[in-house]
């Protein structure tokens, strides 16, 4: 007998559910909650799409004949306000209901918010969604200027993508180099370097003070005094996961709304998903993780007996002509961890490959990461790589040679 599966959110994790859930013999009959108007589409693909690089039709997942073909109904353009748990029914903010026998929260993150003076001005923005995308796209135009703040991906590829645009950009990182938490001071030099000889502006070991303006945002201030001009500001630092749906709900929360190796809430019919859950003190920003969550979850639903473990997780950046790689144990790996490095300047390539007891626990690649993905597989089966060392910095190729 069919029993009523309700996900709230349509973004990449609970498409990445659908699409394993349909894969299996499971008993739901599934309907999708989604606060925005558009069905579930790549948000890995925005910052393409800012830049030019990509078209809207490419962020699309499936079409709706997908979702009718295998039974899933979509109510798009109406986010769940609140969830019922006496009475198992979602109610939405125009007053729809939907009853559930098992429910799945995957509502996602937003931008943290630095708590400046001025965040609420007009022209300060995060870079989430597609309406982020086409509100930047509208603002930006040769000659204005834009200021970043943030030096993770998310900071890089709007400056990026806004810099595409014509705009002249600011990025504002408290770091001594882009990237701080996946490269080193030698990678993060070189990408710094290239950041700037393409003609984004680094405001480096900066501090955000308060954001100037009266009825529009004028600027920055940075904690030294110094007043950066920008008549755009992009918040890009770090992620806030949407747990207040849950904690509403009276569903216990940390950061996110925890869950166990099932996804499973405090309460057991209840599971909870990708950026908006955490599980053993962990939040997730990256797909990778998500996507496995979403495997194990669908497996769940159907009837399997499978749990979630994190994994270690690889990070490529998404701007064109920039190829940077990093897994692992990137920053303070730990005591017995030997280095083996490659630094070719004039070609401007650089591998840091960190290994413990012959066994590979760390990279970072920069300019040719196309050993990436190998050295990553090895990383996670723990491969003993005594055999590989004196060729390991050159790749897959190299080793099999020898």
């Amino acid at each position: 007998m069919e029993r009523d599966l309700v996900i709230i959110g349509h973004g990449m994790a609970s498409q990445r559910l659908l699409e394993a859930l349909v894969g299996t013999d499971h008993p739901w009959r599934i309907t999708v909650i989604g606060a925005e108007p558009e069905r579930a589409y790549n948000r890995i693909l925005l910052s393409p799409l800012l830049a030019g690089e990509a078209s809207r039709e490419q962020l699309s997942f499936a079409g709706n004949d997908w979702y009718q073909r295998h039974g899933i109904q979509l109510h798009t353009g109406d986010g769940a306000r609140t969830i019922d748990r006496q009475e198992r029914c979602v109610v939405t903010q125009q007053g729809c209901r939907f009853h559930y026998d098992r429910l799945v929260i995957a509502t996602g993150s937003r931008p943290s918010s630095l708590g400046l003076e001025g965040e609420d001005l007009p022209g300060v923005m995060g870079f989430r969604n597609l309406a982020d995308v086409h509100w930047l796209s509208g603002q930006a135009a040769p000659g204005r200027r834009a200021i970043v703040i943030g030096g993770g991906f998310l900071g890089l590829e709007a400056a990026e993508g806004l810099r595409k645009q014509g705009m002249a950009v600011t990025l504002v990182h408290r770091g001594a180099y882009p990237l701080t938490r996946q490269l080193d001071a030698t990678a993060g030099g070189l990408l710094a370097d290239t950041l700037q000889q393409r003609g984004l502006t680094l405001a480096l070991n900066s501090q955000s003070a308060r954001l100037v303006g009266a009825s529009h945002v004028q600027g920055l201030e940075l904690s030294d005094g110094t007043e950066l001009p920008g008549e755009l500001v992009v918040i890009a630092a770090g992620i806030t996961p949407n747990r207040e749906l849950g904690k509403d709900a009276g569903l216990d929360c940390g950061k996110g709304i925890r869950v166990d190796e099932c996804l499973r809430t405090s309460d057991s019919r209840i599971h909870a998903l990708g950026e908006c859950c955490e599980f053993q003190g962990q939040t997730y920003g990256l797909v990778e993780p998500v996507n496995r969550q979403a495997d194990v979850l669908a497996q769940h639903l159907a009837g399997l007996a499978v749990g979630y473990r994190d994994e270690p997780v690889a990070t490529r950046l998404k701007i064109s002509g920039i190829d940077v790689f990093s897994c692992g144990e990137t920053n303070n790996p730990g005591d017995g961890t030997e280095s083996i490095v490659y630094h070719d300047r004039q070609a401007g390539e650089y591998r840091h490959l960190m290994l413990r007891d012959n066994r590979l626990v760390g990279a970072i690649l920069y300019g040719d990461a196309s050993a990436g993905p190998w050295l990553f597989e090895h990383l996670q089966q723990g491969t003993d790589l005594s055999q590989w060392r004196p060729r390991l910095a050159f790749g897959e190729a190299h080793c099999e040679a020898a």
